[in-house]
């Protein structure tokens, strides 16, 4: 993925450009999100040749005349022009105007930008050399797709803007070919008739009247052509669907306990992603929307339920998704079955007796549940809520009852039932069972960190007591292993010491004391890992974003020491970029968070260190304005806080 950016941006940074660029992908893909958190953010933070770029998106989904193109390039330069226009009141026509600025012309007059009848010259403010144009949704525009692109081929071939085209080549065809079908065999029908060919036997009509479309409506020939001269380069966008997932369930992470939830089972909602075959985020999007109002209503009304139900209520709600929303299926497949025990009878004939009628239901248990053991695996309420966006309360209450009526609530996982229930009542015959489970999950790192670190301890107590005929060593090794990779989707836990501490150890054991400090350094990566995130996504608001700086850095970080984890390189050129004014409050809340919380802030001292360092050289030789004042005086109290520091150390 990071070639394919690396390659986009190649292009931006060429001098001279006379061609556009296509990124093509399915639908629901992700290319949007791919342009908004990969893309744009690098393009408009870039600095080439002395230009600053910016990006100016649209989407062309629903646009049904080229004027509509126009209107929402305009006004995403209004801003500045509004600028501009006060500069250039009295201007001359001499200088050319480019293209996409012409198109803007029309709708000047009721932006107020030709007032009292003087002339604006547009090229003074409708700079092109550094703006860079994405046209998403090519092929979900209204108006003909040759069109769309002779109208862009303006900007690139007389303005050499860079110009970036989002679409789904696969969908673009289609449309191409089934356009105003209906019409295109009517003419086609008509002219084979004037030719006396339409009762000729050398082919099928049908294929006579295919081949009469496609020689009088050639479009798919004419957008080739004009795709072979706009398009210097065509991208295929597959995406890395880990990290994307990754990123939609951040959205959830003001709500602790759905976010625990699913971070929990993400290997079961890529797992279910991956089975759908359809490659459509956006559809994941809206099943995890489903499912957190699913989850909280659940939580709500039955919060002893046990948690295989809801880990199944998951599943079923992605897949069921997945089936409905990607056209997979018509929605009156499951609109019949009624209840989790019509759809088991259902899956056993079809297994058994070979009932071909229901091989569609057999296929879907098949594929979704496959290496997955639930008692309950048909939620009406959920199929019902997904078909026809109606959360049937009714039905969810008689679900609920059912599921309490066929699952054992008491009944937990293997290993929460290690953790929170007595071992002793695990039967002799179920306890076998249980430390298989546990281990083959621990050895895939299903379990979350700490909760596969407690486990460790209840193990070595069942080695040393025989009921396990496992080695010490051998446990130990299984579940390093696992730690390893349970972190890979675990969170860091604040408060881990005391979690820990309620385990009752009877006496010192140099396994569990190992396997502690494998959890702690585990954990401080996880740290690390998320202080990092919150750095960056604080601090990269220096300078265009000033407010929300101060908002993040005053709530979230005066007592975490988030310098440790920026280079401070990239913190200096943030901070010579805003202005004075600004550096002057950035350096007073430094001063006053390191006063007030001086022993937290001890580990950002080594990077605070270098910042100074960084900020003394680049003054050098430098002449005295406000700017290197202010900088000045950032030196001095950078200075201070680090005599702070190690004064409280001595």
């Amino acid at each position: 993925m990071e070639d394919l950016v690396e390659s986009i941006l190649d292009y931006i940074r060429s001098d001279y450009t006379d061609y556009a660029i296509m990124i093509n992908g399915e639908w629901g893909s992700g290319k949007t999100y791919f342009w908004n958190n990969k893309i744009k953010p690098k393009i408009d933070g870039m600095q080439f040749n002395g230009k600053k770029y910016s990006t100016i998106y649209m989407s062309l989904y629903g646009i049904s005349n080229l004027e509509e193109i126009s209107k929402k390039i305009f006004i995403e330069t209004t801003q500045l022009m509004d600028k501009n226009v006060k500069k250039h009141k009295e201007l001359s026509e001499k200088h050319s105007i480019p293209e996409y600025a012409k198109t803007g012309i029309n709708m000047a007059t009721s932006f107020g930008a030709n007032a009292n009848g003087e002339k604006i010259n547009y090229g003074n403010f409708f700079t092109t050399d550094d703006k860079v144009l994405c046209f998403d949704d090519l092929e979900r525009a209204n108006v003909d797709v040759i069109d769309i692109l002779g109208y862009i081929n303006n900007f690139v071939e007389h303005d050499h803007i860079k110009t970036i085209i989002i679409c789904n080549e696969k969908e673009l065809a289609t449309k191409l070919k089934n356009n105003n079908l209906e019409m295109k065999t009517f003419i086609a029908t008509y002219i084979l008739d004037k030719e006396g060919k339409l009762s000729n036997e050398d082919k099928p009509m049908v294929e006579r009247i295919q081949d009469k479309i496609e020689y009088v409506f050639d479009k798919a020939n004419d957008y080739e052509r004009i795709k072979e001269k706009l398009i210097g380069e065509t991208f295929e966008y597959r995406p890395e669907f880990n990290y994307i997932i990754n990123g939609i369930l951040m959205r959830y992470e003001n709500d602790k306990e759905l976010i625990r939830f699913l971070r929990e089972n993400t290997p079961y909602i890529i797992n279910t992603f991956n089975k759908s075959g359809t490659k459509n985020l956006r559809i994941l999007k809206h099943s995890l929307n489903d499912f957190k109002k699913i989850y909280e209503k659940v939580n709500k009304n039955y919060p002893n339920i046990n948690y295989r139900v809801l880990q199944t209520m998951l599943i079923f709600t992605i897949a069921i998704s997945f089936e409905i929303k990607a056209g997979k299926i018509t929605k009156d497949k499951f609109v019949h079955i009624q209840s989790n025990e019509e759809y088991k009878e259902t899956v056993i004939s079809s297994k058994v007796f070979a009932d071909n009628r229901q091989f569609y239901i057999k296929e879907f248990d098949n594929n979704y549940y496959y290496n997955f053991k639930a008692e309950y695996r048909f939620f009406k309420f959920i199929e019902m809520y997904v078909r026809t966006r109606i959360f049937d309360t009714k039905k969810f209450k008689e679900d609920m009852e059912d599921v309490i009526n066929t699952v054992d609530t008491e009944k937990l996982p293997g290993y929460k039932r290690l953790l929170t229930e007595e071992f002793w009542k695990i039967s002799d015959d179920q306890f076998p069972e249980v430390i298989t489970e546990v281990i083959e999950e621990v050895k895939k790192g299903e379990i979350n960190l700490i909760d596969t670190t407690k486990l460790f301890v209840y193990f070595t107590y069942f080695v040393q007591r025989g009921l396990i005929d496992y080695k010490t060593s051998t446990i130990k090794t299984i579940f390093f292993n696992g730690m390893n990779l349970a972190s890979l989707h675990s969170e860091y836990i604040e408060d881990a010491d005391k979690e820990l501490n309620n385990l009752a150890l009877s006496e010192e054991n140099i396994d569990i004391e190992e396997i502690l400090k494998h959890f702690y350094a585990l954990n401080n990566t996880l740290k690390d890992k998320m202080y990092t995130e919150k750095a960056n996504d604080v601090l990269k608001a220096i300078p265009m974003k000033m407010e929300v700086f101060y908002e993040k850095f005053d709530e979230e970080c005066m007592k975490i020491p988030i310098l440790k984890y920026y280079d401070p390189y990239q913190l200096f050129q943030r901070i010579l970029c805003a202005s004075n004014e600004d550096i002057m409050i950035i350096k007073e809340k430094l001063v006053e968070r390191a006063k007030k919380h001086t022993q937290e802030l001890k580990p950002e001292l080594k990077n605070i260190t270098k910042l100074k360092e960084i900020v003394e050289q680049y003054l050098k030789g430098k002449e005295t304005t406000i700017k290197t004042v202010m900088l000045v005086e950032l030196q001095k109290d950078l200075e201070n806080i680090i005599n702070l520091m190690n004064n409280d150390i001595k």
